[in-house]
């Protein structure tokens, strides 16, 4: 298979970028996004031109860092994936792809398609934690939780973090990343004695860092590759007028 690559360039935050294109032939359907991004950036090295940077580590879909829109859509053209586990069958051969950097302002772009996603741990650092002393495993073990409220806390707590919600928002909103967040430590035991603390803190270094509103579009929820659900936002609004009404 061979692909056309419009590639976003940009040396760093301070520079002006454009969009570069290149050709990559030979790419064989299974193989991964990120390898065919492998087998351009061997091209340009063997040329000595200089390599396309971009994000990856785990390459397992769990560390969030592959954070690339692609034809218009964070993580590309499929449902419930990062870029890591798209592949090039979802392509037709002699396509056109363009790749892009996330676009927020509270996510700068560092260069070419890597983005500062600091943001994000400053916003956990304000509250997405439990500092009380939990005790050991046995001890959790004998916290009896509903199987429902496990169940919530389990489906917000696999939020990785990758930034998709705010690059698929108009407003460029982390509501989706912060309720994941909040949820998951709100709905257990060990979560409620800083719960309104909790909220307060994180929704307000949210909008401090330059996070747009929610304006519940939905799209967040239709491009998380974890499918975290916008009744997360919801809980996030209830937990928020709670701790400022009490």
């Amino acid at each position: 298979m061979d692909f056309t690559l419009k590639i976003w360039r940009q040396e760093n935050a301070g520079s002006k970028g454009k969009f570069v294109t290149y050709t990559v032939t030979n790419i064989t359907d299974d193989c991964s996004f990120l390898e065919m991004l492998d087998q351009l950036n061997e091209q340009l090295v063997d040329k000595f031109d200089k390599p396309v940077c971009f994000d990856h580590d785990c390459r397992e879909g769990i560390c969030g860092m592959c954070s690339l829109y692609i034809n218009g859509r964070p993580h590309g053209n499929d449902s419930g994936i990062t870029t890591c586990q798209l592949h090039m069958r979802k392509f037709k051969n002699g396509d056109t792809i363009v790749i892009e950097p996330w676009r927020a302002k509270a996510f700068p772009i560092l260069k070419d398609l890597v983005v500062d996603r600091a943001a994000f741990d400053l916003i956990i650092q304000e509250g997405g934690y439990v500092s009380v002393n939990t005790g050991g495993v046995s001890d959790g073990n004998a916290i009896p939780i509903a199987k429902i409220n496990s169940d919530l806390a389990m489906d917000a707590a696999a939020c990785i973090g990758c930034g998709a919600c705010v690059a698929a928002c108009k407003n460029a909103s982390a509501m989706l990343f912060v309720s994941a967040k909040v949820s998951h430590l709100a709905l257990l035991p060990q979560g409620k004695l800083e719960a309104k603390k909790r909220v307060e803190k994180m929704v307000a270094k949210m909008d401090e860092l330059g996070f747009g509103n929610c304006t519940n579009t939905g799209a967040c929820e239709a491009e998380c590759p974890k499918e975290i659900k916008l009744t997360n936002i919801a809980r996030l609004n209830r937990e928020f007028y709670a701790a400022n009404l009490s």
